[in-house]
């Protein structure tokens, strides 16, 4: 009996230190609809994009992707692969909107940076030099030939 309560008291202590081990922090990277960085809710299913979170609309389940831990200091406070830094080092936009063909750093940066490294134009969008300050380098295809300048030498309208 003395040696099966030595076997129970070993077994006890094994467990309690096994429960006060630091846990590793759970991923939540995930990618989210069009190939897109996403946050993982809790349910371990649902993958929200980048730039749902912290917009203070619950998407997962649980509002995970609004919690005050997360959302508190941002962009400080996301972790790092939900986050892309502009040129302008004060600037940041969500890693989702990184490459979407738009203008979101205010600088072309997202789009045009080295940093950013973006493919080139996709097949829904047109190369050229855009003249409205919403696209950097590419314009969506849809805004060929509709009578309306969008790039610098007119190739939206003659070419495209």
């Amino acid at each position: 009996s003395a040696v099966l309560l030595l076997i129970l008291t070993a077994a006890l202590a094994s467990g309690v230190a096994l429960a006060l081990l630091p846990r590793a922090p759970v991923s939540r990277f995930c990618t989210a609809p069009n190939n897109k960085t996403g946050f993982l809710c809790d349910d371990r299913v649902t993958c929200v994009p980048a730039s749902w979170v912290c917009d203070r609309v619950s998407n997962c389940r649980n509002g995970e992707d609004e919690r005050e831990q997360l959302c508190g200091d941002l962009p400080h406070s996301l972790p790092g692969y939900l986050v892309f830094y502009c040129s302008n080092p004060r600037s940041w936009v969500y890693a989702d909107q990184r490459c979407n063909g738009m203008n979101d750093c205010g600088d072309c940066s997202d789009e045009t940076w080295s940093l950013a490294a973006c493919p080139p134009c996709g097949q829904e969008w047109w190369s050229c030099s855009p003249v409205h300050y919403e696209f950097c380098s590419c314009i969506p295809r849809r805004l060929c030939r509709d009578g309306i300048q969008h790039c610098l030498g007119w190739s939206d309208e003659f070419v495209c």
